[in-house]
């Protein structure tokens, strides 16, 4: 059986550090699909992907995909462990879909998972606790991820919040929400 874990909170927060470390615990050879795309002319930007390279073992393997999520997931051979960092990230990359062409692309990714045979570990930034964008693309990024963290977190078995340099375990602190209604 395999596992579907969520681990979300604020920008720094050490959300990918818990994710490497439970990849790691779950004695299993990992998968590192990376949704970010490089920019070598946004030095800051390379050297955030260059941590996050520094930190992962030598014998992970790293996927780059930035767009074709469900597929990569699709594929997953049984008894490995696929860190996907991050879902903020992989929903940025669709901003300029309309929002019946992004309901499509998210049902497709919640279908999926359920049918995956490794072990899921999810990262995704929280960006609703703080000012509402003031703009159009800002608000549609925020309600995107906003409602896909939602939806994944209902059916994962464990979805942790990391915050404060402290991990919270949400599932055995609360309880989830019924679905939301349309």
């Amino acid at each position: 059986m395999s596992r579907v874990i969520l681990i979300t909170g604020p920008a720094r927060s050490g959300k990918s550090e818990w994710a490497e470390y439970l990849a790691i615990e779950s004695g299993k050879p990992v998968i590192y699909i990376a949704t970010a795309t490089e920019n070598f002319r946004d030095q800051e930007w390379q050297q955030r992907i260059q941590k996050h390279k520094e930190r992962r073992p030598e014998d992970w393997v790293t996927l780059n995909i930035p767009v074709k999520l469900t597929a990569a997931l699709t594929d997953a051979k049984p008894n490995t462990c696929i860190l996907v960092d991050s879902l903020g990230t992989w929903v940025a990359n669709f901003i300029g879909q309309d929002d019946l062409s992004w309901e499509t692309t998210l049902g497709e990714l919640l279908e999926a998972i359920p049918l995956v045979e490794a072990d899921l570990l999810f990262v995704a930034e929280e960006t609703g606790w703080g000012v509402i964008p003031a703009y159009p693309m800002g608000r549609t990024f925020r309600d995107r991820l906003s409602a896909l963290i939602r939806q994944l977190g209902s059916v994962c078995e464990t979805v942790y919040l990391v915050t404060g340099g402290h991990v919270l375990n949400l599932s055995v602190l609360g309880f989830p929400l019924p679905p939301a209604k349309s």
